[in-house]
C-alpha cells in the first residue's frame, strides 16, 4: 500500500504571504505548536466560556463572522478530537443554517479578563448528541492586542431579537465600527475551511470609508503564521463581527478584501505592517444578541497609536 504524504502544515495562501513578509523560518517554529487534538488545558478553557466566535459560509455562500452565546458552557469537549457546540447562532443569524449539513468551520475563544485565545478549525455535523465538531487544528494565540473586559450584569431584554440586513453600513452602525477597539474575522480557504480570528487595536483603529461601503483596518505584527491573511489571497471573501460590549448588539460585515502592502500607505499608520481594504457586500445588525454587558477593565498595553496627521 502506498504511503500517503502528509498534509503541508501551511497552503499556498499562507506561503505566499510568510514569503513576501520574509517570515518563513519564523512561521515554521510557531506552527510547532498547532495541535490535532483539544488538549486537557484547552477543554477546560473551552467549558468556561461564555461566548464563542464562529466563522462559516452561509446559505449565500458568503463569509460570515458570528456570535454564539450560551453562558458558561458553550462547547464542552467530548473527547481529545470531538467538541460538542451547546448554543448555536440565532434564527435570524446569517449562520443560522450552516449546521443544516455537514459543514467546515472555525471557532475562537477568547478569556478577555486573562487575554487567553484559542482557536479550533474542523468540521461540523449534526448527531444524536447535537452539533459535534471534529477538530483538524487546534492552538493558543499570544495576548497581544486583548482588551481586558469582565461581565458587568444581565441586560433588560428590551430590544432583544430585534435587527437588520442590507447591503451598506448606516450612520450608527459606521460610528460603532469607529468607535470599536476589538473585532472579528472569518476567512476561507476551498480545501482548508474556515477560520475565526481577533484584531484589536485603539478606538478608531478601524477606519470607515463615507458612504458605508468600504472600511479598512490595519495589520499588525502577530504569530507570523498568517492564517487570516493567507486566507485572503486565495479567497478574498471576509466576514467580520463587531460587539457593542455595553448594549449587547452585534454587527456582522460580510465583503470582499484586498491585502494592502504599499509602505506609503502603511507608514502614516503605526505599528501596521500591512492593510486590509475591505468592500462591503453585506451587512447584519442584531440587537442584543448578547445578553449580557461587559465592563472594560483596562486596554492592551500593545495597542500602537493611531495614524498622525
Amino acid at each position: 500500500m502506498p504511503v500517503r504524504e502528509p498534509r503541508p502544515r501551511f497552503h499556498e495562501g499562507e506561503r505566499e504571504v510568510q514569503r513576501r513578509a520574509g517570515v518563513e523560518r519564523t512561521a515554521a517554529k510557531v506552527a510547532r505548536y498547532i495541535d490535532t487534538t483539544i488538549s486537557p488545558e484547552h477543554a477546560d478553557f473551552l467549558s468556561r466560556q461564555p461566548f464563542l466566535v464562529l466563522a462559516g459560509k452561509g446559505a449565500d455562500r458568503r463569509t460570515w463572522a458570528s456570535l454564539m452565546a450560551g453562558g458558561s458552557g458553550t462547547a464542552r469537549a467530548l473527547d481529545e478530537r470531538r467538541l460538542l457546540l451547546l448554543a448555536q447562532p440565532a434564527a435570524c443569524d446569517p449562520l443560522a443554517r450552516v449546521f443544516e449539513h455537514r459543514a467546515r468551520i472555525g471557532l475562537l475563544a477568547l478569556e478577555s479578563d486573562t487575554r487567553t485565545r484559542i482557536r479550533l478549525n474542523g468540521v461540523a455535523e449534526r448527531t444524536g448528541d447535537g452539533v459535534v465538531v471534529t477538530v483538524e487544528e487546534a492552538f493558543r494565540n499570544c495576548p497581544k492586542f486583548i482588551q481586558r473586559r469582565v461581565p458587568d450584569g444581565a441586560l433588560q431584554p428590551s430590544h432583544r431579537g430585534r435587527h437588520r440586513s442590507g447591503s451598506a453600513l448606516e450612520r450608527d452602525e459606521a460610528r460603532l465600527i469607529g468607535e470599536a477597539d476589538t473585532f472579528f474575522t472569518a476567512s476561507s480557504h476551498p480545501e482548508r475551511g474556515l477560520d475565526a480570528s481577533h484584531r484589536g487595536g485603539r478606538p478608531g483603529f478601524v477606519e470607515v470609508a463615507s458612504g458605508g461601503t468600504r472600511l479598512r483596518f490595519p495589520d499588525y505584527s502577530g504569530n507570523r503564521m498568517f492564517q487570516t491573511l493567507g486566507n485572503l489571497a486565495v479567497d478574498p471573501s471576509i466576514g467580520l463581527l463587531f460587539i457593542d460590549w455595553e448594549t449587547g448588539t452585534t454587527l456582522q460585515v460580510s465583503g470582499q478584501a484586498h491585502i494592502v502592502w504599499d509602505e506609503k500607505e502603511t507608514q502614516p499608520r503605526p505599528g501596521a505592517e500591512r492593510l486590509v481594504d475591505v468592500a462591503i457586500e453585506s451587512v447584519h445588525r442584531h440587537e442584543q444578541a448578547m445578553a449580557a454587558r461587559w465592563r472594560l477593565v483596562d486596554r492592551s498595553p500593545l495597542n500602537p497609536p493611531l495614524q498622525t496627521a
